[in-house]
């Protein structure tokens, strides 16, 4: 019998045979995805909602990540104004198990799991704590230079990465226990590829990114618009599957899969206007497709891209990439 959408993935994830390619791309549904706000704005779900309703309708893709357009933000008072140093953050605490925080975004999964759970493995999104912290601040007008913080106050930033990542570890064991997803996919970045030491990161930053991953299983090595990460420094992460930026790193599948030592890779095409996924011939797509696998082989391996594609991005050329896989 055939393997259906979970066994499939089930089998990539664990590097087992599978009966053919799995093929996972997503995009942002909301106009302002980082700045949007769906704590205060609960109509912002639902257009979230009709979103993922659509692409999934549209492509029926075999793993779903599901987008948390809204929910890029952690609503503590002391985040949400502006922050130019961490001790300014000292006195932050958690938001709790019961705080809305967490009750929304259960929610929000939980409807998700319940109309494609049955069929197709959802993936809940989360951003590490850096992360958050520069899209909360940049949405106000007030970007902020965490690498400074990194040199200038590291037991300090410590401290606040310990308890905001306290939150999010728990969100990632209750979306899992209580939600029913299938497994949270961690965004992380290196911060500053150039200013920040591999020392540094791992002392400082490493302990509570990993916090979050042992409730997750797939880590997203982020490279959006061009930015670079020393990849080398998450070799020893826990996760099952890992994505990064193919194209900006210049490291492809196959080198990515023996830097990573032998776990399953999603991704292999970019993610920009430029690239050949939004504006690619159907020939060049799957031959792309095809020079991949050659390249990657056929066990561990998940198609999509760097990151989110864009949003206009024909769904006829990600059929392709599944035409030409399963040929």
């Amino acid at each position: 019998m055939r393997q259906n959408k979970r066994e499939l993935i089930q089998a990539v994830f664990h590097n087992e045979k599978a009966d053919r390619i799995p093929v996972g791309f997503w995009h942002h549904f909301l106009q302002d995805e980082v700045g949007a706000d769906a704590f205060s704005h609960p109509q912002l779900t639902e257009k979230a909602l009709e979103g993922q309703a659509d692409f999934y309708q549209a492509f029926e893709p075999d793993m779903i990540k599901i987008m948390t357009d809204g929910f890029f933000g952690y609503p503590h008072p002391l985040l949400q104004k502006a922050v130019d140093s961490p001790k300014e953050l000292m006195a932050i605490t958690p938001l709790g198990r019961e705080s809305e925080w967490f009750a929304a975004q259960i929610r929000y999964a939980r409807k998700l799991v319940s109309i494609y759970g049955k069929e197709t493995p959802l993936f809940y999104n989360l951003f590490a704590v850096p992360r958050t912290i520069e899209f909360m601040q940049t949405g106000i007008g007030h970007p902020v230079n965490l690498s400074d913080w990194l040199k200038q106050e590291p037991n300090k930033l410590a401290h606040v990465l310990d308890v905001i990542s306290d939150d999010y570890a728990e969100l990632s064991k209750a979306l899992v226990e209580e939600a029913k997803v299938d497994g949270i996919y961690l965004s992380v970045n290196n911060i500053s590829c150039n200013e920040v030491t591999e020392e540094a990161y791992r002392k400082i930053i490493a302990p509570y990114e990993q916090k979050i991953l042992e409730a997750a299983n797939i880590l997203h090595i982020c490279g959006y618009h061009g930015f670079h990460n020393h990849l080398s420094w998450y070799r020893e992460y826990p996760f099952l599957a890992v994505n990064w930026a193919a194209k900006v790193e210049g490291v492809s599948l196959s080198e990515g899969k023996k830097l990573f030592q032998g776990k399953a890779v999603i991704g292999g095409f970019g993610q920009t206007e430029k690239d050949l996924i939004y504006s690619g011939t159907e020939e060049a797509i799957k031959a792309e497709t095809r020079r991949l696998l050659d390249e990657a082989g056929r066990i561990g391996v998940v198609l999509g891209a760097d990151c989110t594609i864009p949003r206009d991005t024909p769904v006829s050329h990600l059929k392709w990439v599944r035409e030409a896989a399963n040929e």
